[in-house]
């Protein structure tokens, strides 16, 4: 599981029927430290309720797939949770 800031929405007029209710976001990777990392990637928000600005928890690949328990999407990446705070501490 990795941290992503939403940074813009896609608007697709065709997807896939296993997509059809959800929405698709622009999220930009972040280290522990809010800093980007690679690219932004589009994410389906499994949630509904991420929003521009949010710092989101993101999970890549096969477990993105079968993150809603009802249906399996063809994604890469997908929102399942809204940060609400962190805290470092040094090791």
């Amino acid at each position: 599981m990795d941290i992503g800031k939403v940074i813009g929405t896609v608007v697709a007029t065709r997807k896939d029927p296993s997509l059809e209710g959800t929405r698709l976001l622009i999220v930009q990777p972040l280290d522990e430290k809010h800093t980007p990392i690679s690219q932004p990637l589009v994410a389906v928000d499994t949630l509904q309720d991420a929003g521009a600005g949010e710092i989101v928890y993101i999970v890549t690949g096969g477990d993105a797939v079968g993150v809603l328990p009802d249906r399996r999407m063809p994604v890469d990446v997908a929102i399942v949770g809204i940060v609400d705070s962190m805290t470092l501490t040094e090791e």
